[in-house]
């Protein structure tokens, strides 16, 4: 026999082994479908855990249209027209480096050279091939 006392805003509930030893009736709701990052319209879900909170900080804005532009972008390749949306995102990132600079966390030496830096001077030796290309032909004509 079960016995129940109120404490407050608590309610005891005393049950015996044999109560506890019944199959439970009750019945729990489906989980409901989360959206993941692309919601079903083919619109970003800004409020996805996958991004980290990354749409929120202090350089959400930045992240936002460098990742709308890369998502949306119909360039080959993909994200090759948003250059210009992720160099002011890393801009901004930079200003923050208490927050977006990862690599204390890893364990990772400061010496250690940053992949985005990288890119960037990779991007750049390309800019630079590319003027360099076009000043020639411009001289051949």
């Amino acid at each position: 026999m079960s016995y129940c006392r109120a404490e407050g805003k608590d309610k005891i509930i005393f049950a015996t082994a044999e109560e506890h030893a019944k199959e439970s009736t009750v019945k729990l709701p489906e989980p409901e479908e989360r959206p993941g990052l692309i919601l079903p319209d083919g619109e970003i879900n800004w409020n996805c855990p996958c991004l980290g909170g990354m749409a929120t900080g202090p350089c959400g804005v930045e992240f936002r249209e460098a990742f709308s532009c890369f998502h949306h972008s119909q360039a080959e390749p993909k994200g090759s027209d948003c250059y210009d949306a992720f160099s002011k995102m890393q801009e901004c990132m930079v200003q923050y480096p208490e927050i977006y600079d990862k690599r204390s966390e890893r364990g990772e030496d400061d010496e250690e050279e940053d992949p985005m830096a990288a890119l960037a001077a990779e991007s750049a030796k390309k800019d630079d091939k590319g003027s360099e290309e076009s000043n020639k032909e411009a001289k051949k004509e």
